[in-house]
């Protein structure tokens, strides 16, 4: 297969899609499309080998196109990869992928009867240099047995759900925006399967705004080793955009900072933690975006596979859920 031929749809965080497409030796970036045509003439002048459109359907129908970057509103996802699949292109899409479990079925469905084509979606933490560092340490066992994980996203930009498309949308779910980011984080960590959760929810910070549901949510995990853990969202938090996590394990324990990050290996307080530098978030958002590249071309495995996409989706359809209805939920994997 030569140089794929590739789109983007959605120029916010697609113009970091652009950029990665580019610069990738193996990918031809020849079109970019925004509704808004004011955002697609600030982008497009940027990338002078790609044509602007302002339907998607010039770029989803385009029979010359192979690859697809899919980062329009969460409301457009299903139809717009339905589309792209459809028409026999691979699709690099934005979380979530899609908003209801229904739709990621039907994606499932069409992906069977397109079995040559590949998909992916951005969970990008699992290219920050501190969480690769974290399961490289996983893996050798310094931290033992995990028996406890935490992951908080703390999104730190409230105007972006009570002022921004976020708030305009019929349904919106802070857990599929962005719990699915520590969701997938802490499966990919463990090498483990979340299989019930028992979540909670409010709405206090965005009372009166218009946005139509829980703007923080905590859920209680439980693993398939017999692991526990803790998932929070917090769209509304007086604190900055980060990822707050802990591990601990038999052998040591994992605590993520602003700064930097520890490593515990002892009990007694006067044996200081290991400080860990490694940076943090220190990701491009189109990172992975390459490893997708070089699966479609036959080259190994997405950092990001199918697999991951339905299972992440999966479990925070779960805390969805529970929330609402107030009672535990076992994770039922699309």
């Amino acid at each position: 297969m030569g140089r794929l031929r590739a789109g983007v749809i959605g120029l916010g965080v697609g113009e970091k899609h652009a950029e990665a497409l580019a610069a990738n030796a193996d990918c031809e970036l020849v079109a970019l499309c925004d509704h808004d045509a004011e955002k697609l003439a600030q982008v497009a002048p940027r990338f002078p080998g790609a044509r602007a459109v302002a339907k998607d359907i010039e770029i989803l129908d385009d029979p010359t196109i192979d690859l697809i970057c899919i980062a329009s509103y969460d409301d457009a996802h299903f139809t717009q990869t339905m589309r792209a699949l459809d028409h026999g292109k691979h699709v690099f899409v934005e979380k979530p992928f899609v908003v209801h479990e229904h739709e990621a079925r039907a994606i499932r469905k069409q992906l069977e009867t397109h079995k040559n084509l590949r998909l992916s979606s951005n969970l990008i933490l699992r290219r920050s240099p501190r969480f690769l560092d974290l399961r490289r340490r996983i893996e050798r066992g310094e931290l033992g047995r995990l028996y406890h994980l935490e992951a908080d996203y703390n999104f730190g930009r409230l105007d972006k759900i009570t002022k921004g498309w976020r708030g305009r949308l019929n349904f919106y779910s802070a857990v599929h925006g962005g719990g699915v980011h520590v969701a997938d984080l802490l499966m990919w960590l463990a090498g483990d399967r979340i299989v019930e959760v028992s979540a909670v929810g409010n709405a206090m910070v965005t009372e009166g705004s218009g946005f139509r549901n829980f703007d923080n949510v905590v859920a209680v995990l439980r693993f398939a080793s017999g692991a526990i853990g803790k998932l929070g969202v917090n769209f509304g938090c007086m604190f900055p955009h980060f990822h707050p996590v802990s591990l601990y394990g038999t052998n040591a324990t994992f605590i993520n900072g602003r700064e930097c990050a520890w490593l515990y290996t002892a009990r007694d307080p006067q044996v200081p933690p290991v400080r860990l530098e490694t940076e943090y978030p220190g990701v491009h958002k189109g990172d992975l975006i390459a490893s997708f590249v070089n699966a479609i071309l036959g080259r190994g495995q997405a950092d990001v596979s199918e697999e991951d996409v339905f299972a992440s989706l999966s479990v925070c359809c779960a805390i969805e859920r529970s929330a609402h209805a107030g009672a535990p939920v076992m994770v039922e994997y699309v």
